[in-house]
């Protein structure tokens, strides 16, 4: 089992910045990979950034540029930071791992608010 905790969310104004953390604990060492996902109010959850066990990174096209994922393994943390903020990406951010070749495990989400 793979436990996650997120923190970091919060209100912030167009065009600031926050960022995000996710701890892992656990089964950590079968984690294959770790990502954010988001949902908005009345919108089904969508994928923000993933970063895999090697280090590769993706993004969705809407926050390329702008998101950076990044991971410190000596903490088992993965992190979000989040610049020139937009009140499109207001929603619940959550974090997710793939561990043990087909597990999920999803964090309990961190509200961000950005207000225009």
């Amino acid at each position: 089992q793979v436990q996650l905790v997120e923190s970091g969310g919060g209100l912030v104004q167009a065009g600031g910045s926050l960022r995000l953390s996710c701890a892992a604990s656990g089964s950590i060492f079968s984690i294959d990979g770790m990502g954010w996902y988001r949902q908005a109010p009345g919108k089904q959850r969508e994928l923000v950034a993933v970063i895999s066990s090697g280090g590769l990174t993706n993004y969705a096209d809407s926050v390329k540029g702008r998101f950076t994922i990044s991971r410190d393994s000596a903490k088992n943390t993965i992190y979000l930071q989040m610049s020139s903020l937009k009140p499109e990406d207001t929603a619940v951010y959550y974090c997710n791992a793939g561990y043990a070749l087909g597990h999920s495990a999803w964090g309990q989400g961190t509200q961000v608010t950005v207000s225009s």
